[in-house]
């Protein structure tokens, strides 16, 4: 009944549709995001975005990229630029201009895309990252 368990934690990879951060309403941000976990945007970004995870744009948010990555995006808010996930779904709210490669496409009525979505049987996201990622050094935040 009480028998210790032996099995290791499963990593953050395990829960691909979790929530590990949050970009609030009001936060302006520029740069590149990469990396493994999932991520909630209510203000607005400006770069490129390629997650192990899940990406939700909520109805605040705002993204201007080139490449979006994902394994789920999820979008109430609005994209301009491409994306390319596993699984994408726009919402009612939600407004894309960029395409699409997907495996799996949702849209509920009035949602807006201006582009073409390109569906795909399996998708290989190619983030193979060269280690863990890094922090910015501070020399390189300055220059920004």
């Amino acid at each position: 009944m009480f028998r210790r368990s032996d099995d290791v934690p499963q990593e953050a990879e395990s829960y691909p549709d979790r929530i590990d951060s949050v970009f609030s309403a009001g936060l302006v941000w520029q740069g590149r995001i990469s990396g493994t976990g999932g991520l909630r945007i209510e203000g607005a970004f400006d770069g490129d975005i390629m997650l192990r995870g899940l990406v939700v744009i909520g109805e605040q948010g705002r993204v201007t990229c080139d490449q979006l990555k994902a394994v789920t995006v999820i979008i109430a808010g609005s994209v301009k630029g491409n994306i390319t996930a596993q699984r994408v779904e726009i919402s009612q709210s939600g407004r894309v201009w960029g395409d699409v490669v997907t495996s799996s496409f949702s849209a509920e009525e009035g949602a807006f895309l201006r582009g073409k979505i390109t569906m795909e049987d399996e998708l290989e996201l190619g983030m193979e990252m060269d280690g863990p990622p890094q922090a910015a050094d501070f020399e390189s935040i300055e220059e920004a």
